[in-house]
């Protein structure tokens, strides 16, 4: 009986980790573009939301799927864009940044249960991570020097990205105790 709880517990994570990749899938595209060239996106908000739900390590494989279904041309990134255009392109860097966001986030969440400014200071850091590994990327790509980066890549998002961050911060918790309860949480 044990065997068929556990293989009902490993099939329920595979689905809840599609799931969330699915609910990327949907919600990144939307995005608005701005004259820089980098977009406002929802992707940030939603791995933010992800590694509350799934944690550090399902919730990045969550992302890396998500990821993959972008490279291989389904327009799931920003603009419903898609294919290996976009990971080499300027943007690409922070596609990649995100996999440290939610791996950092992610962490975070899990080590310090209940410590709000501890979800925050991960989500900063996994943040600040994915832009410099962004920043970095678009300032190789388009030639442009780091103030040039910072003022098209960074410095218009840090409200927006701070707002993503205190949504997550009051809705993620709610929506795993949520789950918890229904008995849907890994």
């Amino acid at each position: 009986m044990q065997k068929l709880d556990n293989k009902k517990s490993q099939t329920y994570q595979m689905v809840l980790i599609a799931l969330m990749a699915a609910i990327t899938c949907i919600l990144a595209p939307l995005s608005i573009q701005l004259p820089g060239g980098v977009p406002i996106s929802l992707t940030n908000l939603v791995i933010y939301i992800t590694v509350f739900i799934l944690g550090s390590k399902k919730g990045t494989i969550s992302y890396c799927i998500y990821l993959l279904i972008g490279l291989i041309g389904l327009p799931v990134f920003s603009g419903f864009t898609g294919g290996v255009g976009k990971l080499v392109g300027p943007t690409g860097g922070y596609l990649i940044g995100f996999i440290f966001l939610a791996i950092i986030s992610g962490y975070c969440i899990e080590r310090f249960e209940g410590k709000v400014y501890m979800y925050v200071a991960g989500m900063i850091l996994g943040t600040a991570i994915a832009y410099a590994l962004g920043t970095i990327w678009f300032m190789y790509q388009m030639k442009v020097s780091l103030v040039g980066a910072l003022s098209s890549c960074v410095l218009p998002f840090l409200v927006g990205d701070g707002i993503k961050i205190i949504i997550a911060t009051v809705v993620g918790p709610i929506l795993k105790s949520s789950l918890k309860k229904a008995n849907l949480c890994i």
